[in-house]
């Protein structure tokens, strides 16, 4: 599959790192970011690639060549084939897609180069292949989806809304962030687009929204823009602690299996209501250090209510929207959301037949957390899992999995230790 880079940007936020050469030549440990992102896609074959260059761009040209040269930081060849656009005058970030287009044959990689990335290509075209769309965006939650562009996606993840950090967006919504990473299909630029720069978002994409034609692949992979020198900071930080490269799902994940009521929430009973749903006091900052320290937060809850009739799916969607939009809001996020629907016991009125099942999802079997080692390639030996209850615990040690029960007393039900809250737990033994 041929990669498209754009790296035409004169990236006038970070101009304190940028002023004599184009940002995606910023370094990180050494060697730029543009670099990093060559080598990410070399290692996984992709090695045909067109860069889109303006600004600044002969920097760019000098530096990688025809992608046979010797890099100066590595002293090995680059080992990719590079073509150039040169945008002599701004056409907006994908005006010079309609000038390749000619080169484009098939569906193609489009990347942003000022953006640090390690992601496993090959098994999101595997996704994109799968669901035979026009364009499938690489989205995932990040610390601000209040001021990021999200995405709204059916149960097929068939692109719904796009909404833009200008759009009004619903009082509660799934934190899923279109990420700058995609695949396009040659189709799109049939298009016929009068304006004298086309933005890719805007013209493109965003009309697709609705369509059946334009999916999104959740990952929790690292994708990260380097707009600001706060950013810029943080991935330097990232880099140096293995997290870029360690949350590549080629690799193992490490994560914090997490139970939901009781542990992220105040315990409420069987929780029916959505206003009802509350955080704990110290739970965001827990979060956010689960999320800073390269293990994946992967919420794992038994949600009988539903099987019982009290409350549908799209109600319980909602509820976990509003979680995830006050996580959003104090700067922490979840990777994934698994949930047991069923409940073995009848005679409830009201109850769904169908979910009325002795399943393998249902805590304390670790049904949900082997679907999470399924999708992201989790070490279970060193993995935890955090709840206030037994069957956390014995789902935790059914999957293998280390364990910490939050209590305030002495119970004992083989945990591995006992905390008070999810914030003691992170502050003690992450």
């Amino acid at each position: 599959m041929k990669v498209v880079i754009m790296a035409g940007g004169r990236g006038t936020r970070l101009s304190s790192l940028t002023s004599e050469i184009p940002k995606p030549m910023v370094k990180i440990e050494g060697k730029p970011v543009l670099e990093h992102e060559i080598e990410c896609l070399r290692e996984q074959g992709f090695t045909d690639i067109i860069i889109t260059v303006g600004y600044l761009g002969s920097i760019i040209m000098d530096y990688f060549g025809d992608g046979t040269k010797i890099s100066p930081v590595t002293n090995k060849p680059f080992g990719v084939n590079i073509e150039y656009y040169f945008e002599q005058i701004p056409m907006g970030n994908a005006g010079a897609l309609f000038k390749i287009k000619d080169k484009l044959k098939s569906d193609f990689l489009l990347l942003n180069a000022d953006s640090m990335f390690n992601i496993d290509f090959n098994k999101f075209v595997k996704f994109h292949e799968s669901h035979d769309g026009l364009v499938t965006l690489f989205t995932h939650p990040n610390s601000h989806p209040y001021d990021s562009g999200l995405i709204i996606a059916d149960k097929n993840n068939s692109v719904v809304k796009w909404l833009a950090k200008e759009d009004e967006r619903p009082k509660y919504y799934k934190n899923r962030v279109n990420a700058g990473v995609h695949i396009i299909s040659p189709k799109l630029l049939e298009n016929k687009i009068d304006a004298p720069k086309i933005d890719l978002d805007r013209h493109l994409l965003k009309p697709l929204a609705g369509t059946g034609q334009m999916f999104c692949y959740d990952s929790p992979e690292y994708v990260k823009d380097m707009g600001t020198p706060e950013r810029y900071k943080s991935v330097c930080d990232d880099f140096k602690k293995g997290i870029v490269n360690g949350k590549n799902l080629k690799n193992k994940q490490k994560a914090v299996f997490l139970d939901r009521d009781g542990t992220i929430n105040k315990y409420v009973g069987f929780l029916r209501n959505i206003n009802d749903f509350e955080l704990i006091d110290g739970v965001s900052e827990a979060i956010k250090v689960i999320n800073s320290s390269g293990y994946l937060a992967v919420v794992v809850t038994n949600q009988p209510v539903v099987a019982r009739g009290e409350v549908t799916f799209e109600q319980l969607n909602e509820i976990h929207n509003k979680m995830e939009t006050l996580l959003g809001n104090d700067g922490a996020y979840i990777d994934a959301v698994y949930f047991c629907p069923h409940h073995p016991h009848r005679g409830y009125e009201g109850e769904i037949e169908k979910l009325k099942i002795d399943c393998e999802c249902r805590k304390p079997k670790a049904g949900m957390i082997f679907k999470a080692v399924e999708d992201y390639n989790i070490d279970l030996e060193n993995s935890w899992i955090v709840g206030d209850g037994e069957n956390d615990v014995l789902a935790g040690i059914n999957a293998g999995c280390k364990t910490a029960l939050i209590s305030e007393n002495a119970e004992n039900y083989n945990q591995t230790v006992t905390v008070k809250s999810l914030k003691d737990f992170v502050d003690n033994f992450l």
